[in-house]
């Protein structure tokens, strides 16, 4: 058993082809300023050829290559996604047999928007237990192929893209890099965004997602960071899940974070893309070097369920 777990590498993937407000205004009844205004959003990538398992290899792959570790000290992949229309085999295994890793724990997960930070929490206790040594954690969706471009209310929204976190052990006597989870669900609320059906598209009631949004999850996001032993005015950074502007603002009120706090704010580019939203915003905070490795980062996922999960990172 070791004394916790960290992430050492991010990396991400998103395809090639943008859609932009004034392309979807061309094909429905929208505007760029309407947008911009109700959700934050500017463009989002779409992905053509690519499936989801496929961004989920290209995020690993590079987060993986970051990492300094080879496929062999893989022993567990987990993806977090609620779009893959290939059910079986799971995206996991897709990945772990494309990147060459060899009889890993293999398994997918789905809370939709808080995929990620749930995904995470399981890789942190499946380490601290000792049933894991090294892990990828992967957050991919393709969102288009369930989005009805139709549909004003949510064609705006959504994008398709990855991101995946390499977590590995830490020894006892070393500071664990990965807090704990904090998770939960508001169930009675659970039909206000759904996908179902043999040919699902998503369905959502945005308002009540807001109200929800706005009023519930800055009490949560707090108690993550109280049991991590901070205070949200100890951040570095923070990346919530990339919904939208207005709902990250008001969260970022709630919680007091000053003007010196990196906040994620992705969904500018990329849309909503719902459980790959909080590790692709954090690789690219990595990437660009906008946080000091080792500073800690809020974690904060919500969304279909309604469920919401966070945990305080050291950034990698």
């Amino acid at each position: 058993m070791t004394a916790g777990s960290r992430i050492v590498a991010m990396g991400h993937y998103q395809p090639s082809r943008i859609v932009t407000n004034d392309d979807l205004a061309a094909t429905i009844d929208t505007n760029d300023a309407w947008i911009k205004d109700r959700v934050g959003i500017a463009e989002r990538r779409i992905a053509e050829s690519e499936s989801v398992a496929d961004m989920a290899t290209y995020a690993a792959e590079k987060a993986l290559a970051a990492s300094g570790l080879s496929a062999s000290d893989i022993d567990l992949v987990t993806v977090a996604t609620c779009s893959s229309i290939d059910r079986c085999p799971n995206v996991s295994t897709r990945v772990a047999a494309r990147l060459g890793i060899t009889a890993p724990a293999a398994y997918d997960l789905n809370t939709a928007c808080s995929g990620f930070s749930y995904a995470l929490g399981t890789v942190d206790h499946a380490i601290r237990a000792g049933a894991a040594r090294n892990a990828l954690v992967i957050g991919a969706e393709k969102l288009s192929d369930v989005t009805d471009w139709t549909d004003r209310t949510t064609a705006v929204l959504f994008g398709d893209g990855a991101g995946a976190a390499v977590v590995t052990g830490v020894p006892d006597g070393e500071q664990a890099g990965i807090g704990p989870v904090l998770w939960g669900s508001a169930p009675d609320k659970g039909d206000v965004l759904k996908i179902e059906g043999i040919q699902p598209y998503i369905k959502q009631d945005g308002q009540i997602v807001f109200r929800w949004a706005t009023t519930a999850l800055a009490p949560f996001a707090i108690e993550t960071c109280h049991k991590a032993g901070i205070e949200p005015s100890e951040l570095a950074a923070f990346v919530p899940h990339q919904a939208n502007t207005r709902i990250i603002d008001g969260i970022v009120k709630r919680l007091g974070l000053g003007p010196d706090v990196v906040v994620a704010k992705d969904l500018i580019e990329s849309g909503n893309t719902s459980a790959a939203s909080v590790p692709l915003a954090l690789s690219k905070l990595v990437e660009r070097r906008e946080v000091p490795s080792g500073a800690p980062v809020l974690l904060f996922g919500f969304g279909g369920g309604l469920t919401y999960a966070g945990q305080v990172v050291r950034c990698p």
